[in-house]
């Protein structure tokens, strides 16, 4: 059904009230007052607002405010039970998924061991278990945001690259979760969403555009334009350990024969086990600043292409190779490049804990709040 025309009561109606739902999104709680101020608008206008959106059950009251003289005012929330989503990081081995709200507020995450593999299992179990860890209910649940260590085609909803997911169809995925499960459903690469949460949290906030390199068990790029995730004409953009070594770096390690070789966790582990530390580069400060050397020369060597074909502003060290490494990691991998590349700015990631949720969350937040403004045309004049 078509809204109101612009310029109509309605209309204006309908832009005052989502207006009001936005402060209460950005500021959090505020009094009617308060919303008249921000919003520049009449307190009666203001009233009207408020009064409208808490019959609708988008807001409720969650407290007083003394104003001095006089009764005091009520103060406003936005009911982000309402509408809520589910973030999702799945892999071979777990499933790590947690509840987003419209305000985007930290809710506990859950570890789930896999068993039995079919999608929708995967994914009801992640959304239950989101759901009893922060006590949402699951029935609010409208959107669901999976990151997989895949690729997903836009064109044919073809899933590609999908060793750890055995039990998941190669076609058809996206529409056969959302028919299933009866929500929205987004599935994306999960170094793209590790990048999305490199934008909002962490090395790649402020700037024109950045280049995440993921170094986990698998190798992975992906490339911030401006804010904008480069994805590919098929959704596979980023597979960049498949490269094959140059010669000039075959000393590095004869046996390599592509970067996943070279850099990927296997090797990575087997090379800091050779110089006696843990998989975290945890032991003795002389050997871990050696292994560190010749670590940050394998990966120079898998930055190299992305500087000659991107020339990004930043080149982010991300997954658990670039947290474990650091900045000291960081540094020595400029240090290498230097002698050619000049003064490149290469960074360790920025965002600690959980990269791959905290991107899905990120997504998700901007779905939950679109549901929730949709919410606003449909109340009532």
């Amino acid at each position: 059904m078509a809204g109101p025309v612009r310029g109509t009561p309605g209309w204006l109606r309908e832009t005052n009230d989502r207006t009001a739902l936005s402060l209460l999104l950005e500021h959090g709680v505020l009094t009617r007052t308060r919303i008249g101020e921000l919003s520049g608008l009449s307190k009666p206008t203001a009233a009207q607002m408020v009064a409208r959106l808490e019959t609708a059950g988008l807001i409720h009251v969650v407290g007083e405010v003394s104003g001095g003289r006089g009764p005091n005012a009520a103060s406003y929330a936005v009911r982000t039970d309402r509408m809520l989503g589910v973030a999702v990081d799945i892999d071979a081995e777990a499933i790590r998924s947690t509840v987003v709200d419209a305000a985007g507020a930290e809710r506990p995450i859950a570890v789930t061991p896999l068993a039995a593999r079919t999608p929708e299992d995967d994914i009801r179990t992640a959304i239950d278990a989101a759901c009893e860890a922060s006590g949402a209910d699951a029935q609010r649940v409208g959107a669901v945001c999976i990151g997989v260590q895949g690729a997903l085609d836009p064109r044919t909803d073809e899933l590609t690259y999908i060793e750890t997911l055995p039990g998941w169809p190669k076609q058809g995925i996206r529409r056969r979760l959302a028919d299933a499960l009866g929500i929205a459903v987004h599935i994306d690469n999960d170094v793209n969403l590790a990048a999305l949460a490199e934008r909002t949290d962490g090395a790649g906030r402020d700037t024109g555009g950045f280049a995440l390199l993921w170094m986990d068990e698998g190798l992975g790029l992906s490339v911030d334009q401006g804010g904008s995730i480069h994805r590919g004409a098929s959704g596979g953009a980023g597979e960049i350990g498949y490269l094959p070594i140059p010669r000039s770096a075959a000393d590095l390690d004869p046996e390599a024969r592509d970067l996943q070789d070279l850099i990927g966790g296997p090797a990575v582990a087997r090379l800091a086990a050779g110089h006696g530390l843990t998989a975290r580069f945890e032991g003795d400060d002389p050997a871990r600043e050696r292994f560190l050397g010749e670590l940050a020369r394998r990966v120079a060597v898998g930055v190299v292409p992305v500087l000659a074909l991107l020339d990004p502003e930043l080149v982010v060290l991300g997954g658990a190779t670039g947290l474990a490494g650091g900045p000291r990691l960081a540094e020595l991998v400029t240090a290498e490049l230097r002698p050619s590349w000049g003064d490149r700015s290469v960074v360790a990631t920025g965002v600690a804990a959980h990269p791959v949720l905290r991107g899905a969350r990120e997504h998700l937040v901007g779905d939950v709040r679109d549901a929730l403004f949709a919410e606003v045309s449909r109340i009532a004049p």
